[in-house]
């Protein structure tokens, strides 16, 4: 968790340039929309991070509040959202357990690569981390709203292959009553000095291998799951 943090804290604007080389394809806010229409609705989204989803949300959304743990995030993600010219966006420090949203506010409520945090780093209590983050996004859900939960199904892989650590966590998302379904979400990088700089940055040298040189870039395949759960009462 030390490293990951530092990388949250201390590195922000590297973290967002990665992101910024995942789903070239368009894939991921597809995939959300398919599930449920954002556009008009009221969003909250946990674990902004440098606001990467934010942004596409944004412009649909009748307003999103976006939440993550890490200020310095929250500042790369003002100064990306404020260069889009929209006012109907507040960003805040909180962490996912603890969401400062009235109770049934939202029509979507969403959480990408961020409560995964809680069940990789959280020790023999990651059960009861998850489950408090979980109820949190329930909490704030309006009946009939939905919640989404985005996480990855493997890095360097072009069919699902979930980090061994986060298993148990996505089998509790089931046994939780959440459907889930699989994308991809390639990365393409502009060289292979930038992939293998990118890559190596938060993933280490392990999907150095998958790297693939095409004549638009470097591709680095990424499998994404899509959880979700509406609420009816």
């Amino acid at each position: 968790m030390s490293d990951l943090m530092a990388i949250f804290q201390e590195q922000a604007p590297k973290y967002d340039l990665l992101v910024s080389r995942e789903d070239y394809q368009g894939n991921l806010l597809q995939c959300l929309r398919s599930i449920v229409p954002v556009e008009g609705r009221r969003v909250v989204e946990l674990g902004a991070g440098t606001g990467r989803l934010t942004r596409q949300l944004a412009p649909l959304a009748a307003s999103i509040d976006a939440f993550d743990a890490a200020e310095p995030m929250l500042k790369v993600a003002e100064t990306r959202l404020r260069a889009l010219g929209l006012g109907n966006w507040r960003l805040q420090v909180a962490d996912n357990r603890k969401v400062p949203v009235q109770t049934q506010w939202a029509d979507v409520v969403v959480a990408a690569w961020s409560i995964c945090c809680l069940a990789a780093y959280e020790g023999e209590g990651w059960i009861r981390e998850v489950q408090t983050a979980l109820g949190e996004m329930q909490r704030v859900t309006a009946p009939g709203g939905t919640a989404l939960i985005i996480e990855t199904l493997g890095t360097g892989y072009s069919t699902p292959n979930a980090p061994a650590e986060l298993r148990p966590y996505y089998q509790l998302l089931e046994r939780e009553g959440f459907n889930s379904v699989f994308i991809r979400t390639d990365y393409l990088f502009q060289n292979m000095e930038e992939a293998v700089d990118l890559t190596t940055f938060f993933f280490g040298k392990d999907p150095l291998g998958a790297l693939l040189q095409t004549d638009h870039g470097v591709l680095l395949p990424e499998c994404t799951g899509v959880w979700s759960r509406k609420r009816t009462a």
